[in-house]
């Protein structure tokens, strides 16, 4: 069995979209394992397979790998798009597929992204509430800014001027949630990781933090991805709390 990071692609509309997938070096088909989507951000898009897995959890993962008893799958956004749409379906497609081959839990089945990918996070957070066993979002957000013109709003979410935030939260209010930022960020707004933060509190969601870094900007994904705690925490979850 080949394990590291392997190649594989799935198809959509005809569209190859190219992901790697993690196999760890001790992976033993016999038992289910525990399985994390992670969503890249803007500067990784394209379509070499590769970039998907340069930034933030791949290389978390290169640095201590036995931090991680699981099957990653890293989709990739083609260039100019984003967690939306097609590429959304795909990421979506490429875990199932990645569940297949290597043997995936159900139950445990986590969803994590920055930047870009961090709004993707809460997108697909909204979208398959179901699948999700715990959810970290790293510097993500709900609406656009004029700092950067790589996010979009969710369709999911209400058409403006209608605020989004409450409409977000309740629609992940039941999972597990880990929301990182950078206090100094200047690509997304800390504000936007505040907001989520304080309609969850309003929710009553049964386990969320915010961890916000004074004095890092767009980069809290190194800290963020680098803290063995979260790993911990992360896979002692199950979807429903079983």
């Amino acid at each position: 069995m080949n394990t590291g990071f392997l190649d594989r692609s799935v198809t959509i509309h005809g569209t190859a979209y190219p992901y790697a997938v993690y196999v760890p070096r001790d992976y033993d088909p016999s038992h289910a394992w525990p399985v994390i989507l992670f969503l890249h951000g803007a500067g990784e898009r394209g379509n070499d397979g590769l970039r998907s897995s340069a930034i933030g959890l791949g290389n978390a993962i290169r640095f201590a790998p036995d931090r991680f008893p699981a099957i990653v799958v890293f989709p990739q956004a083609p260039t100019e798009t984003r967690w939306l749409g097609d590429p959304a379906d795909a990421a979506m497609l490429a875990l199932d597929q990645s569940m297949r081959e290597f043997h995936g839990d159900p139950d445990r089945v986590y969803l994590t992204g920055l930047s870009m990918g961090g709004y993707g996070t809460w997108h697909l957070g909204m979208a398959h509430p179901e699948r999700w066993a715990a959810l970290a979002v790293v510097c993500g957000g709900l609406v656009p800014h004029p700092t950067t013109t790589s996010v979009r709003r969710s369709p999911l979410l209400p058409p403006e001027p209608a605020d989004p935030y409450p409409f977000a939260a309740h629609g992940v209010r039941a999972l597990p949630i880990r929301i990182f930022h950078g206090a100094d960020d200047q690509t997304i707004p800390a504000e936007e990781s505040r907001r989520m933060f304080a309609e969850l509190q309003k929710e009553g969601a049964p386990d969320v933090q915010y961890v916000e870094y004074p004095g890092v900007g767009h980069d809290a994904w190194t800290r963020a991805y680098g803290d063995a705690e979260l790993w911990k925490w992360m896979f002692a979850q199950r979807k429903g709390g079983k």
